[in-house]
């Protein structure tokens, strides 16, 4: 039986992750406080106070040294704590301290790329679709890529929301056009989502140490890891829950 292994958010988009252990999903929204924020660089064509393309914004397929940053978002005082390998400790609220934030994530950018500028707020979860979505992803699949790859590779490189176990490895990819029933929740799919250079950094420690892409290419003919869905019937879910097409 397929199940909820994990849940994941990012409160501020490509700047840090944060596990969870249960979520209330809304009908025709994101996961809550999911991309809640992005970081605006100064070659953007947004003001991010709309969706965007994520161009416009700074994240780890450029900085690959982002991708190794953890947070955790205290809801109730408006205050995100970031941590890096490479740094100490911040906590600020997003909204009203993003110089603080500029400061601190800068020694993390490279230097030929374009420079942090702002942190936004848009009206609606920055996630890559233009549509309001939430991503689901199979560990059994991640076990065939790590396969190919020849070396364990981290959950975290793909920056999911919902992970699945007990799956056949690729199954998801059927999904499409089709609901699934997610513990209280139902979500039609949509599309597989395409990889790009972000998933080519570990985690740990934010250096480029697989090709992911061309992994994905050589084996199976695509770049695509994961699907992405819409919420179309509210409802709870925690690790453990069933997964079931419906």
């Amino acid at each position: 039986m397929a199940v909820v292994s994990d849940i994941w958010r990012y409160p501020i988009k490509a700047h840090g992750v944060e596990k969870l252990e249960s979520v209330t999903l809304e009908a025709g929204k994101t996961m809550p406080w999911d991309r809640t924020w992005a970081v605006l660089h100064e070659a953007a064509q947004s003001t991010g106070s709309k969706w965007a393309k994520c161009a416009n914004f700074s994240r780890g397929a450029k900085a690959p040294k982002l991708m190794a940053i953890h947070s955790v978002f205290d809801e109730d005082a408006g205050v995100i704590t970031l941590s890096h390998p490479d740094l100490p400790d911040i906590q600020f609220n997003p909204d009203t301290e993003s110089s603080v934030f500029l400061d601190w994530v800068q020694p993390l950018m490279p230097k030929d790329r374009a420079r942090s500028t702002d942190i936004v707020r848009a009206d609606r979860g920055m996630t890559d679709t233009p549509f309001e979505s939430v991503s689901l992803l199979s560990h059994d699949s991640l076990r065939s890529l790590s396969n190919q790859a020849g070396v364990s590779l981290s959950s975290r490189r793909f920056r999911g929301n919902i992970w699945i176990k007990g799956l056949d490895a690729w199954e998801e990819f059927n999904w499409i056009g089709k609901k699934v029933r997610v513990g209280g929740a139902v979500l039609n799919v949509v599309e597989r989502i395409g990889r790009c250079m972000a998933t080519h950094a570990n985690p740990d420690t934010g250096a480029r140490d697989q090709d992911v892409s061309s992994l994905l290419e050589k084996k199976w003919d695509h770049k695509d890891f994961g699907i992405y869905a819409e919420v179309i019937e509210t409802g709870d879910i925690k690790s453990g829950d069933a997964v079931q097409v419906i």
